[in-house]
């Protein structure tokens, strides 16, 4: 077990089986190594991605599928062997949620780059997927019709 203090949900005590570790750190956060997945709230798509070493860093992640029922890709070779992953149902994937300032009704999420973490190993990566048309912002709640 490690204890860990973060801004958002206080003193937590890890079970060293949860921690993901991301051994390059994730882009401009290279130094941020160890992380634990914790549940926005029960019964949503939605999870924070909190720091074990710095409390007040906590990315917004979302389950991609609940809002991107066709989103797909495939883990080119480097990043299974990386991950160690023998195939796609071994990993969970998450993609990180940005809040505009206009508000929750404007959330995207970044479906170029997901969170690829080893369920077994917990070895985790930040993909950039290559020869797609995802980007960096797909808005969760698509504008209502009229509504602009």
């Amino acid at each position: 077990m490690k204890k860990v203090t973060t801004r958002r949900f206080g003193e937590l005590e890890i079970d060293d089986r949860d921690i993901v570790k991301f051994a390059e750190g994730i882009p401009a956060f290279e130094k941020e190594h160890e992380f634990v997945v914790l549940p926005y709230e029960e019964g949503t798509p939605y999870m924070f991605l909190q720091s074990l070493t710095t409390p007040d860093l906590a990315f917004l992640m979302t389950d991609p599928f609940v809002f991107f029922a066709d989103y797909s890709f495939e883990l080119d070779d480097e990043n299974m062997d990386r991950l160690a992953v023998g195939s796609m149902e071994d990993v969970l994937v998450c993609t990180l949620i940005s809040i505009p300032a206009s508000g929750v009704a404007d959330m995207t999420t970044n479906l170029l780059a997901p969170i690829v973490i080893n369920r077994h190993t917990m070895q985790a990566r930040q993909v950039v997927l290559e020869n797609t048309d995802y980007t960096t912002r797909h808005r969760l709640f698509p504008q209502q019709k009229g509504a602009e």
